[in-house]
């Protein structure tokens, strides 16, 4: 058996799968995002592991088939979850084309063009984050992976010897600083970079769910009183529960008087700098060390690609930079190979679909994109406000809109009420919402992000939330 197969039957598949992504790309507007609560399976495959090969066609046709008729559809337009956008089709064939050339971007000798390609897309997004040119990045995973890299980075700036020597050489306690909403990998984050989740200082927020400046500065001065040694403030642009956006200003003001690496979780909110007009959405961005922005969120892209950027491109190399003999050598490249700027080794090339993406679109496309679900996002929270059955939480910072059921009771009886609602309006699979927790308290949550939606898709939301509060009176 072997795995070439003839130009004829690579022709044959690839058209006809070419059909069935255009077809699947034609339904999105109208799209149910999952089947009917009753028709949904979570089982296991019980196939054993084939040892003798099918006919390719029947396996795609069935893989399509299954994938799409069964599958959970996060491009809908009907999807108003999390942070998961419908790709742009450009990028969709960008993912190909890196599948089958399969470039490996550790270092300049195996990838010239594409790791070019992706320290050019890094600079265009520096640069729309006001950096300059002495700023450096580099694709990675994720949001996590970048949060990751970002504290890696504050480390390495702070206590250059625990590179080489671990924690253990700080002499003292490590801390930082995340609002009580930033993410989770902040956690993670510290937990694996051996500094322990307990460093990680949970900043009080205000009633618009911004950290509370105030309260960080008084966090620090406590933590130098015990003796601890701080480092490092995460302040967030766009949090998963509502998009709040914290005030980078004041926070870098803060990091400045008090000589700490300011390093922003930008994941979602960031890509707001793609925007002239909503720029000042995360004015002061520009004065953090360290971003970490999703191109896979605001910038619909497919998973996965995340971007860490930094304004002192050399901290780059001291937290993540080894020596190693086998690695080959391109004794004319100009640029630092990525495994010297990065936590990957091995690693695929992330940046060309959202660099093919602005070749073909423009960067005024997403300015155009990011105003439209801004309007959108306005427009829904306005219709919430005017709503007999529901309340709005927090006036939305992004695209995110945070509402709960009017006048439920309780907080106990208000959770079931927001559950009871998310409940009815996703069981028959046409649309999704979620339902989550700001400030300790239960609240729905919807969320603008696929480029397909409009008011329909709107209105048809609308009146499935007053179906379903309806049905809760009656």
């Amino acid at each position: 058996m072997n795995f070439a197969l003839d130009s004829g039957t690579r022709r044959r598949l690839g058209y006809k799968l070419i059909d069935a992504i255009d077809d699947y790309f034609s339904s999105l507007p109208t799209r149910p995002v999952q089947l009917p609560a009753d028709q949904r399976t979570f089982g296991e495959l019980t196939d054993a592991i084939p040892e003798l090969g099918a006919d390719a066609e029947r396996v795609l046709d069935d893989m399509t088939r299954e994938m799409i008729d069964k599958g959970f559809h996060v491009p809908s337009a009907n999807y108003f979850g999390l942070m998961n956008p419908t790709p742009t089709y450009m990028a969709v064939l960008a993912e190909a084309l890196v599948a089958a050339i399969n470039p490996q971007l550790a270092t300049m000798a195996r990838s010239q063009l594409a790791s070019k390609i992706e320290h050019q897309t890094v600079r265009w997004i520096a640069e729309r984050c006001g950096y300059t040119k002495n700023a450096g990045g580099t694709f990675t995973s994720g949001g996590n992976e970048a949060n990751f890299s970002g504290i890696a980075l504050a480390l390495a700036a702070h206590f250059p010897d625990a590179i080489e020597n671990g924690i253990g050489a700080i002499g003292a306690r490590p801390v930082l600083y995340a609002s009580a909403e930033s993410h989770h990998s902040i956690d993670k984050s510290a937990g694996l970079l051996g500094i322990g989740r307990n460093a990680v200082r949970r900043v009080p927020i205000d009633d618009r769910l911004h950290m509370r400046v105030d309260a960080l500065e008084k966090m620090i001065d406590h933590d130098l009183a015990a003796g601890q040694r701080p480092f490092c403030v995460v302040a967030t642009a766009g949090t998963t529960n509502s998009g709040a956006v914290d005030d980078l200003e004041a926070i870098a003001d803060l990091c400045a008087r008090r000589h700490l690496w300011l390093h922003v979780d930008g994941a979602y909110g960031a890509s707001a700098v793609f925007s002239d007009k909503h720029r000042d959405l995360v004015r002061g961005i520009e004065r953090a060390d360290s971003i970490t922005i999703d191109p896979h969120k605001w910038l619909a892209m497919p998973f996965a690609a995340g971007v860490i950027i930094t304004r002192r491109a050399e901290t780059l190399r001291a937290a993540f930079e080894v020596a190693t003999p086998y690695m080959p050598r391109d004794a004319s490249a100009n640029l630092v190979d990525n495994f010297k700027i990065s936590t990957q080794w091995s690693r695929k090339m992330n940046a060309l679909k959202l660099w093919v993406t602005l070749r073909v679109h423009g960067r005024q496309a997403y300015e155009e994109h990011i105003d439209r679900q801004l309007r959108l996002a306005r427009s829904f929270a306005d219709w919430i406000r005017k709503s007999e059955d529901y309340e709005l939480v927090v006036k939305p910072d992004l695209t995110i809109v945070n509402f709960r059921a009017k006048n439920a009771g309780d907080e106990q009886a208000t959770a079931g009420a927001n559950q009871a609602v998310v409940e009815a309006v996703t069981r028959d699979g046409t649309r999704w919402i979620s339902e989550t927790r700001v400030a300790g308290r239960s609240v729905i949550r919807m969320m603008v992000i696929s480029y397909l939606t409009d008011e329909s898709h709107l209105k048809g939301l609308q009146d499935a939330l007053t179906a379903a509060a309806k049905s809760l009176r009656a």
